[in-house]
């Protein structure tokens, strides 16, 4: 399945409906993305640190379309405030996970097997 991770809370604050824009600085190669897992994990990844073992699969989203982040949608990005050149991603039909269910958390879009039904 295809992931993106997420730093908490607000990949929670996705599942809950109250972050509808996922803000990157860059774009997925094609759109739309249907069925996109979202793992929330604890703490920012880098080429240093690119993965997290202790992420946990909190939802999964559409993403319909992407545009250019806009100064008036800080409010949908759970964000403290806006900054150019960022990309927001636009999140629909959010379907949380409430299972719990461990997964790794990655850099950019990533594949992920996950042992059990998200159902």
């Amino acid at each position: 399945m295809l992931a993106l991770s997420i730093v908490g809370p607000h990949g929670s604050n996705i599942a809950a409906g109250k972050k509808t824009l996922e803000v990157r600085s860059w774009r997925p190669e094609s759109l739309p993305i249907r069925d996109l897992l979202i793992v929330e994990n604890s703490r920012f990844l880098s080429s240093d640190n690119p993965i997290d073992f202790d992420g946990r699969a909190v939802a999964i989203v559409d993403v319909e379309e992407v545009h250019e982040w806009q100064p008036f949608e800080v409010e949908a990005a759970c964000s403290n405030g806006w900054e150019p050149g960022y990309w927001a991603w636009s999140l629909a039909n959010v379907r949380p996970v409430t299972k719990g269910i461990i997964a790794p958390a990655k850099r950019k879009l990533y594949e992920v097997e996950l042992a059990h039904d998200l159902a």
